[in-house]
C-alpha cells in the first residue's frame, strides 16, 4: 500500500498521486456477490436532478458487503484483498467452512491466508478483522464498521482509513470516539470488527486533472458569482462585480461556509456526550 507518484509528462502528470494497488491481489470480482447498479445521474423518482454535479462514468458492478457479519462461530479464511469502485476501503473476500464466500471491509493488515471469525462468545481473540459485540472489546481498542442498533449492521465507520475507540465501558453503555472527535453511546450488544480500515493513503490522493474526476461520475462545478440572478443569490452584475460581497449562500438562500445546519434529532442527540 502506498502512494504512487508520476513523472511530469504532462502539466496533470505533474501533480498527479494515486495509490499504488499493491495490496490487491485479484483482479476480477466473485462472480455471485455483484449485482447491476444502475446510475441515477443525480436525479429522483420523478426524474427531477436533485443532486448536483453528478453524472457519467465508468460503469460499475455493486459489490454484496456482509455489514451484518452473522455468520457466528464459524471460521473464515480470507482468499482475497479486493479493490471496490463504489467505496474507499479495500474490500476482502473471505470462505467459510461450509464453502460460503461474502466480501466484508478490509482492516488494515489483513492478508490473504488470514483467518477471521464472528462470534458472541467473551473468549473470541482480539484479532484485526474479527467481529463481536463492542462490550467484549477492551478499551482502547480500534474498531469499525460499528452497529447503532444491535443486529441491524454496520452503519458507521466504513470509509478509508477511520476507525472508532473505545473510551469507556459501563454495564449498559459504551462510550466511543469517533473519527471527529465526537464522543458517542453505544449499546454493549451492537458488534463491530477490530481494526483500523485499510487503504489510509486515500486522502492523500490528488486526481491531477478533471477528466479523472469525470470518470469517477463527478460533473463540473459552478461558482454562483458566475451565474445569472435566476440561478443563484450571487449571481448577475456587470462583469465580475457580483451582489457587492454578499454574505456567502447556497442556492437557496441558505447561510454557508461554518453555518451549523444539523437538525436536533431527539433520538440522535441523547447518545452524544461531546459534539463534534
Amino acid at each position: 500500500m502506498g502512494i504512487k507518484k508520476y513523472k511530469p509528462t504532462t502539466p496533470s502528470m505533474r501533480w498527479t498521486r494515486l495509490c499504488d494497488f499493491s495490496e490487491i491481489t485479484k483482479d476480477k470480482p466473485e462472480k455471485s456477490l455483484i449485482r447491476p447498479l444502475k446510475k441515477s445521474g443525480g436525479r429522483n423518482s420523478y426524474g427531477r436532478l436533485t443532486v448536483w454535479h453528478k453524472g457519467g462514468g465508468h460503469k460499475r458492478m455493486y459489490r454484496l458487503i456482509d455489514f451484518k457479519r452473522n455468520k457466528f462461530d464459524m471460521p473464515g479464511k480470507v482468499v482475497s484483498i479486493e479493490y471496490d469502485p463504489n467505496r474507499s476501503a479495500r474490500i476482502a473476500l473471505v470462505e467459510y467452512e461450509d464453502k460460503d464466500k461474502r466480501y466484508i471491509l478490509a482492516p488494515l493488515g489483513l492478508k490473504v491466508g488470514d483467518s477471521v471469525i464472528s462470534s458472541r462468545n467473551p473468549q473470541t481473540e482480539i484479532k484485526t478483522g474479527n467481529s463481536m459485540p463492542i462490550r467484549y472489546i477492551p478499551q482502547g481498542s480500534m474498531i469499525h464498521n460499528i452497529e447503532l442498533t444491535p443486529g441491524k449492521g454496520g452503519q458507521i465507520i466504513r470509509s478509508a482509513g477511520s476507525y472508532a475507540q473505545v473510551i469507556a465501558k459501563e454495564d449498559r453503555i459504551i462510550h466511543l470516539r469517533m473519527p471527529s472527535g465526537e464522543v458517542r453511546l453505544i449499546h454493549p450488544d451492537c458488534f463491530a470488527t477490530i481494526g483500523q480500515l485499510s487503504n489510509i493513503e486515500h486522502e492523500e490522493k490528488s486526481y491531477g486533472k478533471a477528466g479523472r474526476m469525470r470518470w469517477l461520475g463527478v460533473r463540473p462545478t459552478v461558482r454562483g458569482v458566475a451565474m445569472n440572478p435566476v440561478d443563484h443569490p450571487h449571481g448577475g452584475g456587470e462583469g465580475k462585480a457580483g451582489q457587492g460581497n454578499p454574505h456567502p449562500v447556497s442556492r437557496w438562500g441558505q447561510p454557508t461556509k461554518g453555518y451549523k445546519t444539523r437538525r436536533k434529532k431527539k433520538y440522535s442527540d441523547k447518545f452524544i456526550i461531546k459534539k463534534r
